[in-house]
């Protein structure tokens, strides 16, 4: 398991552009027949990917975990970005479709995930509460429209852990689906100090780019991201894009609360 390390906003405004890709992107997480995970010492956060390609893979207990099993002080979420798969969690199985999402609770034992055409985005974060797991489709998930064709960030907002949704100890996740012609999430930008975020870009064409915007308000920095890479985003940062096309991307937070709405927002006008 790879780990990443904290920042302060001091450091991280003066890093190379080589510098800022391998602190805060993730190039690779979906590797077939592998589990590839990164840690990360914001919220103690690790963002993992599984492909099964065909075969059953179990989540594995990093010995840097220092736990007698992964979940064992954890909780995980899981969204299948690919085709129906199976994960089975202590011997029952759950069937994901695509853009399903399944909650694993603490004190889960043995994680073991199949299916072809399955894609797995793992997000866990430590849990001091148990809640059961829970299956949540992305047909069960409410969709909320947001934006606008005139600003160019019309999107549909699917909300799976949540305060109103899968219950769970400090993990929130779902994703976000632009529509055709729009190309910019999260906008106006904001920020919230008492949380991470973990982005997830993906069903964008192989051929196009994400320009990830981060940094605090008034220093901010890019990142050019492709399709089914990562960004670890600090509390202290800003996390926008805008899309060369059309994409989506799973958002991930862990930190003091459970509330979708906490948002700390940043106007376009102080944006620098």
């Amino acid at each position: 398991m790879i780990q990443r390390h904290a920042s302060s906003p001091r450091e991280t405004v003066t890093l190379t552009t080589d510098q800022l890709r391998e602190q805060f992107l993730i190039e690779q997480l979906f590797v077939e027949g592998q589990i590839e995970l990164v840690y990360s010492h914001y919220d103690r956060m690790i963002v993992g990917g599984a492909v099964p390609a065909g075969q059953t893979l179990t989540l594995p207990n990093p010995a840097n975990l220092k736990a007698n099993y992964f979940l064992e002080r954890r909780e995980l979420g899981i969204l299948n970005v690919g085709g129906a798969g199976q994960v089975t969690v202590d011997g029952t199985s759950y069937e994901l479709g695509n853009q399903d999402c399944l909650y694993v609770g603490k004190g889960a034992q043995t994680i073991m995930f199949s299916g072809q055409e399955a894609r797995y985005y793992l997000l866990s974060a430590p849990a001091h509460a148990t809640h059961p797991t829970t299956l949540r489709t992305q047909a069960e998930a409410t969709p909320v429209e947001m934006g606008a064709m005139e600003t160019a960030n019309e999107r549909t907002i699917y909300k799976y852990i949540y305060n109103e949704g899968i219950q769970s100890c400090q993990l929130v996740m779902g994703l976000t689906q632009l529509k055709p012609g729009n190309v910019w999430n999260t906008m106006p930008a904001h920020t919230h100090d008492r949380r991470m975020e973990a982005y997830l870009y993906f069903n964008l064409p192989p051929n196009q780019r994400v320009l990830h915007l981060m940094g605090e308000p008034n220093q901010t920095r890019p990142l050019w991201v492709s399709n089914e890479q990562a960004i670890i985003s600090p509390p202290w940062s800003v996390h926008t894009g805008c899309g060369t096309s059309a994409y989506a991307f799973i958002w991930g937070m862990a930190g003091e609360n459970l509330e979708y709405t906490d948002m700390d927002a940043v106007g376009i006008h102080d944006l620098r």
